[in-house]
């Protein structure tokens, strides 16, 4: 088996190099939350520094009962005996893979690892495009068709992945999508996985929020963590929700934990098991980051529509998927390239996502946009109008004018086939 470098990290590090040599690249391709830790949790981090035993496999009792607390908040009744944590939601994934078995259904497009970690543990990932104008959970109607089609081919198919928000889409799978994703795995006797990362990150808190979990908690296992609420990506630390009544599949991942990763990092948990309970300073901390978020997110959509590029209107984390086929320029390889090579802005393509690689879509990501400096990234933070802070201001106008250089490239490209026509 060959195993390549995550397709996000290997575009952070190619922009890094570039940058460092002298290079002015804009980066909009890495899912970093590109702002800085709260000085509550660094506090919290600090005064666990000295516990540095391995803890329990599913995590530490206070983590897991505050981990507990937060989903019960959230309307879902959770005893912490399901809950299970890990070094960061991406190895929980991985974990539950490995404990489930069997192929798994994703979402065309969805993030860069379900279909990796897919591949890593010899899941055949089954692909199945969203609603139109949703992203984040399958089609119902076409999961129910390919999973009957691949059984009837012999193959074994134990699970759907949501995710809620969506990455790369920025995109939110609406209720009765949900609703009618729950009725197709029940039928099929299919686990849910509902990734749920982003969910403190919707720009619109009023936005109607079914989790499958709400429906078949009795299937559904739910993962989220920090690192974008938080902006605690290089702490690792994520929890999951197991299914009630399901105890083979918690001894399952707990085996798989105990021989990958033992324990999450004891100091981290501590912090973490602060960060589940919602304090008010870190509640006002992520309510500050999701209208940040946002009105990055809205102001490049802007900058795309404005050229004639098809963009779904993102409605949570940071992320918006625009769509740059009307330019005639290649697929997603090759706008991506040309995006970086001649423009300067750092972009992923589309099929790192499973999509299609002749469509000219691509993920874009805004949040390293905020600043360079702690200083910098908390006043964007802060402000009532981070778009006219001359950081960003200057970031925004260098996508304008590499967007603008961009479609003139198809203009000149179209110009002579039109004069001799």
């Amino acid at each position: 088996m060959t195993v390549t470098l995550s397709a996000t990290l290997a575009a952070n590090e190619d922009i890094e190099r570039r940058r460092r040599a002298g290079e002015r690249v804009l980066h909009l391709a890495f899912g970093e939350a590109g702002l800085p830790v709260h000085p509550a949790l660094r506090d919290k981090l600090v005064a666990a520094s000295d516990r540095n035993g391995y803890g329990p496999v599913a995590g530490a009792a206070e983590l897991r009962s505050a981990a507990a607390g937060y989903w019960t908040r959230r309307g879902l009744t959770t005893d912490p005996e399901l809950v299970v944590s890990g070094p960061g939601s991406k190895s929980l994934l991985y974990g539950l893979l490995l404990a489930i078995g069997g192929d798994i259904v994703l979402t065309r497009p969805s993030w860069v690892s379900y279909a990796a970690q897919a591949d890593l543990v010899g899941s055949r990932p089954i692909l199945v495009p969203a609603p139109r104008g949703e992203g984040g959970a399958p089609d119902p109607d076409l999961v129910a068709a390919a999973v009957l089609r691949a059984r009837a081919q012999g193959r074994t198919v134990r699970s759907v992945l949501v995710t809620l928000p969506d990455n790369p889409t920025g995109r939110l799978a609406t209720p009765p999508t949900i609703r009618r994703l729950v009725e197709v795995a029940r039928d099929l006797d299919l686990y849910i996985i509902s990734d749920e990362i982003y969910r403190d990150l919707l720009h619109d808190p009023a936005l109607p929020y079914t989790s499958p979990a709400d429906l078949a908690p009795e299937r559904t296992v739910v993962t989220t963590g920090l690192s974008k609420s938080l902006a605690l990506g290089g702490w690792r630390i994520g929890v999951a929700r197991l299914p009630e009544n399901a105890p083979d599949l918690r001894a399952a991942l707990l085996a798989v934990a105990s021989e990958i990763w033992s324990a999450p990092a004891a100091p981290v948990q501590e912090a973490a098991a602060y960060a589940f309970t919602d304090p008010p300073e870190l509640t006002e901390r992520i309510e500050l980051s999701r209208k940040l978020h946002g009105t990055l997110a809205h102001a490049v959509r802007d900058r795309f529509v404005a050229i004639g590029a098809d963009v779904p209107v993102p409605q949570g984390g940071f992320y918006l998927y625009p769509d740059l086929s009307h330019l005639r320029l290649g697929g997603s390889a090759d706008i991506t390239r040309i995006l970086l090579d001649e423009h300067g802005i750092g972009v992923l393509p589309g099929h790192a996502f499973g999509d299609d690689p002749a469509a000219a879509r691509v993920r874009v990501a805004v949040s390293l946009l905020y600043g360079t400096t702690t200083d910098e990234r908390l006043t964007a933070l802060n402000s009532a109008d981070p778009l006219q802070l001359p950081w960003i201001a200057a970031a925004l106008d260098h996508l304008t004018m590499g967007l603008k250089e961009l479609s003139l490239v198809r203009h000149a490209t179209l110009a002579p086939a039109l004069w001799h026509g």
